[in-house]
């Protein structure tokens, strides 16, 4: 798929104030590591994550993206009033309905003429709706709109703290599917789009490329429930596997789609997992890891704001210099596989 009209105007973004150390985390598992004799520093030495962040207690995620949306909306210069769509696009939501999208459009007081709504697909819900925007402005349906991610993942941590500490069944083979849900962080980011034919930012959306591979969609499961909570049960090493799997077929459709080849791209900013993910796919694709921007030891899996908040970290920090080649790389439970490229 190709763009010609679509520009990136500004990201914002917002971290959550509480830092949690992974050695935090454990020192409340205390009691399952003694009776199931695991290693100290176990979450740290598998994914790489020294810390992640917690929003304060009642934190919603429509506040959450509210408050980066409006950072984005400010750094683009943009009239609220003059936003078409908004789009909502986080694993985490407020309720079932309304939309979470309709809180963040009340909160910043965007056009009563916008289109609002959600876009959930697991980690990948932020790089769908970049091409949902694009679409829709590549057609003339809208000039300019704001996506905005806020994942709230204090309810999932603590689920699985509780559950790990009461159920004494568990065994260090039955354990290993809880221990993914321990690398998840809060966070929300923004992104203003628009038409270059209104407004030429410079910055492009030149394409994409997607993969589903659904008959791996038992891999990593989740949900709520009256007596424990949000819980997450993930194969770890086989996500890991498959998810790089797909990831490669991805990869080679999205250099065909573009014309590209890997060493015309300056920057690689990726849905972040784990170290030992991240590792695997550049192995795989025989990519080069320093192009690759991570805010994984940081922040941790952020879901749907991962790949993009890094993003937009990277374009703060000056990594991704005007003129220069971008790809961001998604992999998703599901399994999908989303990337796409960008000409800075």
């Amino acid at each position: 798929m190709h763009y010609t009209n679509v520009c990136l105007n500004s990201f914002g973004y917002e971290l959550p104030p509480n830092e949690v150390s992974s050695a935090e985390l454990e020192e409340r598992l205390a009691p399952v590591y003694r009776r199931l004799k695991l290693p100290a520093g176990r979450v740290e030495l598998m994914s790489g994550i020294r810390t992640r962040r917690f929003w304060n207690s009642g934190m919603r995620p429509s506040e959450a993206a509210a408050m980066a949306g409006r950072k984005a909306i400010a750094a683009s210069g943009v009239d609220p009033a003059a936003i078409d769509c908004l789009i909502f696009t986080s694993v985490s939501r407020d309720m079932l309905e309304p939309s979470t999208a309709s809180f963040v459009h009340r909160s910043l007081g965007v056009s009563p003429q916008c289109h609002i709504f959600d876009i959930s697909n697991a980690c990948l819900g932020f790089l769908n709706g970049m091409i949902m925007l694009a679409n829709m402005i590549e057609l003339g349906q809208v000039r300019r709109g704001l996506l905005v991610a806020g994942e709230t993942a204090e309810h999932l941590v603590e689920s699985t703290i509780a559950h790990l500490l009461t159920d004494q069944s568990l065994t260090r083979k039955t354990i290993k599917p809880l221990f993914a849900s321990l690398t998840i962080g809060s966070g929300a980011v923004a992104l203003v789009m628009e038409d270059r034919r209104l407004h030429d930012t410079g910055h492009y959306l030149a394409g994409s490329a997607c993969l589903a591979r659904t008959d791996q969609n038992n891999l990593c499961q989740g949900g709520q429930n009256a007596e424990q909570g949000t819980l997450m049960s993930t194969e770890s090493e086989e996500l890991l596997e498959k998810g790089v799997e797909t990831a490669a077929q991805c990869w080679r459709d999205f250099l065909a789609a573009l014309d590209w080849n890997k060493d015309s791209i300056d920057r690689f900013f990726c849905h972040q997992v784990g170290r030992a993910h991240a590792r695997l796919l550049f192995q795989t694709l025989s990519l080069d890891p320093d192009r690759n921007f991570e805010t994984l030891s940081a922040l941790g899996n952020v879901g749907s704001v991962s790949a993009p908040i890094t993003m937009a970290m990277g374009v703060e920090q000056g990594v991704l210099a005007p003129g220069e080649r971008a790809a961001v790389l998604g992999i998703g439970s599901g399994i999908n596989s989303l990337m796409l490229g960008i000409n800075w």
